[in-house]
């Protein structure tokens, strides 16, 4: 390993910077375009600045999986560009500085990187996607209680009536409550009882009026029934009251690593959706490992990229690397796709592009250490002159 000297730690500044503006940026559009998605939850719950702040905070790291590989690629190219742009590096050259041993910096950066990523990937998404959940749910449960008002008939719940003469502070204890369900086709249900409570499911994403030693009273077309009860739920789908938000899926991506290796080995699971359910799963854990080494790989590759490029101002690098990783994303969208489907088995269709894009960067670094990269924006260049020049002449 190469020591560290005072030009690496420029660079790894250099690099810093750069990573910190793409990861700025990116994040930025993708939690704007989330926001847009999201805006039917936010209404429907009427939640402050602060509070969708916090749900975005915990959304974070479900989009930093993919976005820190991109913007590890972004600084890479972006800082070693302007280098080369700015003669720095042919100063470097002139004063006995070969691109190996240059390479410290980016390397460096490139393994933390990854291991951010990783950590994101094996814990960070999880966590974020339970707390999201979480506190969606304490905030519809704070609002349920708010609109729970002693001896008023509550609508707000479709297919709801809410009825309590007394209303604890709080709001979880309810005292002589009436209910009138009609969320079940063709059947309804009058529910009385001398108290009842608030609760939450997390994992199903339900709000649970807890009912005891009541009566129901149910109509089913012509037929009328009288049931006694210790304790009786009556269950909410969130996704209702959510604007269609649907909190009540666990969704492999949303899964920390330890749950998807667990569900990967359970028997139960094979039988599920004929196995599509563990096709997803299988791909998901290949993803958790491939997409954090992509930040690795891509960081390697964006090397001689920029030195391919050199000349090239960075608006249009810019557009360049992300050509580039676009490439990168479509190979592994087909591998996900044939993942899936059990066409391909994940293990080959998710590290494909890595090898890929390791091996073209292997090859790039040699050429560049030898100075025999091609010089890309300068043959594009000479060939707009030469075009210029025959489309002038005739």
């Amino acid at each position: 390993m190469f020591a560290f000297r005072k030009i690496h730690w420029q660079i790894l500044k250099e690099l810093a910077t750069s990573f910190a503006l793409s990861l700025g940026a990116l994040l930025g559009l993708i939690l704007i375009g989330r926001m847009l998605q999201l805006k039917d939850l936010f209404l429907s719950q009427n939640l402050g600045f602060l509070e969708i702040l916090e749900l975005f905070g915990y959304l974070t790291p479900f989009f930093l999986l993919l976005l820190l590989p991109i913007a590890c690629m972004l600084g890479v190219f972006l800082t070693f560009l302007r280098m080369s742009t700015d003669n720095e590096l042919l100063a470097l050259k002139a004063g006995g500085v070969s691109l190996y041993q240059l390479l410290a910096a980016p390397l460096v950066f490139c393994v933390l990187c990854t291991a951010v990523d990783f950590g994101v990937s094996f814990w960070g998404l999880s966590w974020g996607m339970d707390n999201f959940k979480s506190t969606v749910l304490e905030h519809a449960r704070s609002r349920t209680q708010l609109v729970l008002q002693p001896g008023v008939f509550n609508r707000e719940f479709p297919g709801l009536t809410l009825f309590a003469q007394q209303v604890d502070p709080g709001g979880k204890g309810l005292h002589q409550v009436f209910v009138r369900d009609e969320t079940r086709a063709n059947v309804r249900a009058t529910i009385v009882a001398p108290e009842g409570q608030v609760a939450t499911d997390t994992a199903l994403g339900q709000i649970i009026f807890l009912l005891h030693d009541g009566h129901i009273y149910r109509q089913t077309g012509d037929k009328f029934d009288v049931l006694g009860f210790n304790v009786y739920a009556v269950r909410l789908d969130l996704s209702k009251l959510l604007g269609g938000f649907r909190l009540d899926r666990d969704k492999p991506k949303e899964m920390s690593l330890t749950h998807l290796l667990a569900l990967q080995h359970d028997p139960s699971i094979k039988k599920k959706d004929d196995g599509v359910y563990l096709n997803k799963v299988r791909v998901e854990i290949q993803k958790r490992f491939a997409l954090p080494a992509a930040c690795f790989v891509l960081g390697l590759f964006a090397l001689p990229v920029a030195f391919s490029f050199q000349g090239l101002k960075q608006h249009l690098g810019l557009l360049l690397a992300l050509g580039c990783f676009l490439v990168y994303y479509t190979m592994l969208s087909v591998g996900l796709s044939l993942g899936e489907t059990a066409s391909l088995d994940p293990r080959v269709g998710l590290w494909v592009p890595n090898a890929v894009f390791l091996v073209v960067a292997g090859i790039g670094i040699r050429m560049a250490g030898k100075e025999r990269y091609p010089h890309l924006f300068d043959w594009l260049a000479h060939l707009r002159q030469r075009f210029g020049r025959k489309a002038a002449a005739a």
